[in-house]
């Protein structure tokens, strides 16, 4: 492969099959399965050990807080062995006249993967629209059910992104088709029920293949909202709910570089905007003068240290999320323009606020977790900031929140960045000195914010005296805008180094063994990891690395791979010298060398539609190749799942029981 005068050469490229039929890949992944089997075989009671921890820590049978929306409560409930839920409406909180409306166990039965999508009540609580992916490509089949008589209709709407967007007239909805070759959503389709699939009209094409496109509505429910983002750049256009055979018009004219989100509550528009605003500002508009942004009014301003993630919109209330110093805060607006903040105590914790589907309620639910607190239901008096707890996470077995402790780092990056870390540990096991096996988790990309939420599979590591840390390295927004822009394109290096420097920091200040580091991370957390193996293998004793993105100057050079064009704001468009070579420096697949690496365990899913499973395959077959010690090195392809991996609640925990049997037994 030959670019701007630089020619590679991939001896694995035979690995790629787009149509997922030839048979020598199909019979290797196999033998890379059976490999991994018998390699592992030891530690199988290990494994098996942890799965049924694991698995005894989930209540089995279980239900959410019943929510209102219109005229229903609605709620959904799993029990026993099931691996999905059921989902169910009321007339009332308390269950009055219970009624099943999709039992996801039931629809998934006879397939081995399958993803319940979104389901959508039409406006007048009679129908509902559900969406189903049965091979993990994410490509959604759309099907629709009368809820008076219970039965299935036989309007059935195929590749599209999962949504349906009802009209207010209760017959017709809107939803995105997919183009199957980049699997990216492009056209706006308008059906009518009782109408064939064929017979749809488009009402709305993007050509430029770099946006996602979503559909949704507005907080009053006026609009239908089609929503374009690509990395760098939004675009929204609307469409009178009432009016379906209308045209969807543009909110604001589309600006490189421009990304806002907007909603409607009555005549008012909302927008959250980087406009003149790096960490973003609200501002609002009338709906007679959105169009033009130089009539848009400030509500809250620009600050270099608060970055504004989003509104929510309530009759007599707004609730604004922003994040500070990397954490999460809520702060509550009155009509009169004044505010309170909402109190949280954990030094470190993800919040988000929950459903609330009725914009005239007096109370919000919100959502609350931390290193040390289980998952929370919380809702709070919109009047007085008063929080009351609907239900927590209950974690079985002897798990006692007490024993555990949660701490707040920042780590001094080798440029004088300071890195935040969220770590915790089990009390009676942690020392800090030196002799804690470690775990490090990262991902580092797209802005994406990992947050310091509860996890009771971590606490299969904590309870063997292992230290759990997330390290909030560049390419997420924890720290504000900057700290994503200083992740990326050019700036993508940073992103390891900062990963790395955190590994030294920890283990010089005592917070784990020098010989039993591990790390693990997915996507391009397993790029993440792909990287840091090249860059500092001695430092980990053992890596995760799990649907990763590891080939990363070929698939940026290959428009045919589905999201590639989509990726060129994040990680640059190779095809321009500069950032070839500024992917070529660091693209774990091109930078293997002859030197030790960590025992690696790798794992994919075959019909993966985002980082295709030849990459880690090819990834693996070169690493074979090149490395010079003995430790492990395994790939296990689940040749049913995508990029989610395994589908349901208890088939999920075999991946996570094998990476913890995998680093556990490398103690010994």
């Amino acid at each position: 492969m030959s670019h701007h005068q630089h020619t590679r050469c991939d001896n694995y490229y035979w690995m790629r099959d787009d149509e997922r039929n030839n048979p020598e890949v199909i019979a290797h992944l196999e033998a890379e399965n059976r490999y991994c089997d018998a390699m592992l075989k030891q530690h199988q009671d290990l494994e098996d050990a942890i799965f049924t921890e694991l698995k005894d820590r989930i209540v089995k049978d279980d239900s959410t807080v019943p929510v209102k929306d219109g005229a229903y409560w609605y709620h959904s409930e799993i029990s026993g062995d099931d691996e999905f839920a059921r989902y169910f409406r009321a007339e009332d909180a308390h269950g009055l006249n219970k009624q099943l409306l999709i039992d996801t166990n039931a629809l998934a039965e006879q397939h081995e993967y399958y993803d319940l999508g979104e389901f959508s009540i039409s406006p007048n609580d009679r129908l509902m629209s559900y969406s189903e992916d049965t091979d993990s490509r994410r490509i959604y089949t759309i099907r629709f059910k009368d809820l008076v008589t219970d039965t299935l209709l036989e309007d059935v709407l195929e590749h599209t992104e999962g949504q349906a967007v009802w009209a207010n007239d209760n017959q017709t909805v809107f939803y995105v088709k997919k183009d199957l070759k980049t699997l990216l959503g492009y056209q706006v389709y308008r059906h009518l029920l009782g109408t064939a699939q064929a017979d749809d009209v488009l009402v709305f094409e993007e050509h430029d293949a770099s946006f996602f496109m979503g559909l949704g509505k507005s907080r009053d429910e006026s609009l239908i909202m089609l929503d374009l983002e690509s990395t760098e750049t939004s675009d929204t256009w609307v469409l009178d709910a009432n009016n379906a055979q209308g045209q969807f018009t543009q909110l604001c004219p589309r600006s490189h570089g421009h990304e806002y989100d907007a909603d409607k509550l009555g005549d008012i528009y909302y927008i959250v905007t980087n406009w003149q605003a790096k960490n973003f500002r609200l501002m609002t508009a009338h709906q007679s003068v959105i169009g033009d942004q130089s009539k848009w009014q400030e509500m809250i301003g620009h600050r270099d240290d608060i970055m504004l993630e989003c509104v929510e919109l309530f009759d007599k209330y707004k609730v604004v999320t922003e994040r500070e110093a990397g954490q999460l805060k809520f702060i509550v607006y009155r009509e009169d323009g004044t505010h309170y903040p909402l109190e949280f105590n954990d030094p470190c914790y993800f919040a988000g606020l929950g459903e609330n589907p009725e914009p005239s309620t007096t109370c919000a639910r919100l959502y609350y977790s931390s290193l040390t607190t289980p998952g929370s239901l919380l809702e709070f008096d919109f009047a007085t900031g008063e929080q009351t707890v609907l239900k927590q996470q209950q974690v079985l077995g002897d798990f006692n929140a007490g024993r555990y402790q949660s701490e707040r780092l920042f780590i001094e990056a080798r440029d004088g960045a300071q890195v935040p870390v969220s770590l915790v540990y089990r009390k009676d096991s942690f020392k800090k000195d030196g002799t804690n096996p470690l775990f490090q988790y990262g991902y580092g990309a797209y802005g994406i914010t990992i947050d310091a939420s509860f996890s009771s599979n971590a606490l299969s590591l904590l309870d063997r005296g292992f230290v759990y840390a997330i390290a909030h390295v560049r390419g997420s927004e924890m720290l504000g805008r900057d700290w994503y822009e200083q992740g990326k394109k050019a700036h993508k290096q940073n992103t390891f180094s900062d990963f790395i420097d955190v590994t030294q920091a920890l283990v010089a200040q005592g917070y784990g063994h020098a010989d039993q580091v591990f790390a693990s991370g997915g996507s391009a957390g397993g790029l993440l990891m792909g990287a840091v193996v090249n860059q500092a293998p001695q430092l980990y004793k053992g890596i995760g690395c799990h649907v990763p993105f590891l080939d990363v100057l070929t698939t940026m050079l290959d428009e045919s791979i589905p999201l590639t064009t989509n990726e060129y704001d994040e990680w640059g468009n190779p095809n321009e010298l500069d950032a070839y070579n500024t992917i070529l420096a660091y693209s774990p697949y091109d930078n293997i060398s002859a030197q030790d690496y960590p025992n690696i365990l790798v794992t994919t899913g075959f019909h993966d539609s985002q980082v295709q499973y030849w990459e880690p395959m090819k990834w693996v077959a070169k690493m074979r190749e090149m490395k010079t010690d003995s430790n492990l090195l395994v790939f296990k392809t689940d040749m049913d799942a995508g990029h989610g991996g395994a589908s349901g609640r208890f088939k999920s925990l075999r991946e996570r029981a094998l990476e913890m049997a995998f680093f556990i037994s490398l103690l010994k």
